[in-house]
């Protein structure tokens, strides 16, 4: 992975937009997330969006190319919600090797097609590693505070699964992202050292915490210094935040552990806020300025966008990053994690 730590040094890097917007664009019907091969499921597959890399592939790599093509470095996997834990929603729990495998190989192939073409301007591929639906450090029983609705070693087997798939698949770099519960995230993290102890590899992780409200805390309760304390432990690529917020009032957060770690920075914030219905309109000309404020303050090594963005706001994005210098991370930090 040298070629991506040179490129760190030499300039920010543009992470892609969001998956599930583009996605709602097709209108897929329930006949088109269930494809001929589950034309006969048992369970509604409508939502599911991560199936649509065996039933919908095309429109998958379609999505990818238009990233790559607005400027974005970095693809993300379509496998946010790809482990058992998730997929029980689904009752498609046997599938989940299969979804990580191939999102991957989708991804890489997109990745690969565009570096032949701009060999100065390699590609790519972040597994993406969602939160799960469960929370291992609260109880969902107000009436049960001491209840848990998965454990950690629950979470550490599905995520090793996961993340096993993904790196089968060709993935360059695993993205744990929209971390709300940082014992989720840790079982994560722990999960990917056994893989690499394992294989005897390196492979680079990204970590993106998720600060759900005003409060300036995660959901599990912790401050933005306290996320990246507690998870400085583990030799990390970049660590950031993404969802739940706009850029702007994501800043304060990444001011918080930009002058804190020698790990290098991420975010990718939404599009502004939701409106009533649910959908966000922040433009990407709208987005771009409060992005400019990150860049002027040196606060970003990688950027990108979350929910309600698309290849438009990355390609603004992008343009304006390549005006600007990364924040300088500590050489002798990167060398280890690279």
């Amino acid at each position: 992975m040298s070629k991506l730590q040179e490129i760190l040094k030499e300039r920010i890097l543009i992470l892609d937009g969001a998956m599930g917007t583009m996605l709602q664009a097709y209108k897929f019907s329930e006949e088109d997330f269930r494809g001929e091969r589950f034309k006969d499921y048992p369970s509604p597959l409508q939502g599911n969006n991560d199936l649509l890399s065996l039933t919908q592939p095309q429109a998958i790599k379609d999505i990818h190319a238009k990233y790559f093509e607005a400027g974005a470095d970095i693809v993300e996997t379509n496998t946010f919600s790809s482990t058992t834990i998730a997929m029980a929603d689904y009752k498609m729990q046997d599938l989940v090797y299969e979804l990580n495998f191939e999102s991957a190989r989708l991804a890489k192939e997109v990745a690969d097609a565009f570096t032949a073409k701009e060999p100065n301007k390699p590609r790519f591929v972040a597994g993406a590693i969602g939160p799960t639906n469960r929370t291992a450090s609260m109880s969902p029983d107000v009436n049960d505070p001491g209840f848990r609705a998965v454990t950690f070693n629950d979470l550490r087997v599905a995520y090793k699964q996961q993340a096993e798939a993904l790196l089968d698949g060709g993935v360059d770099i695993l993205l744990i992202e929209t971390v709300f519960d940082t014992l989720n995230a840790k079982a994560a993290l722990f999960a990917v050292e056994e893989i690499k102890e394992e294989r005897q590899i390196d492979i680079p992780i990204m970590l993106s915490g998720t600060i759900t409200d005003a409060s300036g805390r995660t959901l599990s309760g912790q401050t933005a210094e306290a996320f990246l304390i507690s998870v400085s432990h583990i030799p990390l690529l970049s660590i950031g935040f993404n969802c739940a917020l706009g850029a702007n009032l994501l800043q304060p957060h990444l001011e918080a552990i930009a002058n804190k770690t020698d790990f290098a920075t991420s975010a990718h914030p939404n599009a502004g806020l939701p409106n009533a219905f649910g959908e966000y309109d922040e433009s990407p000309e709208e987005m771009g300025e409060q992005i400019e404020e990150y860049l002027k303050k040196n606060l970003i090594n990688i950027i990108g966008g979350c929910c309600g963005t698309s290849p438009e706001h990355i390609r603004v994005i992008a343009n304006l990053a390549a005006k600007y210098k990364p924040r300088s991370v500590a050489s002798s930090t990167a060398e280890g994690i690279l």
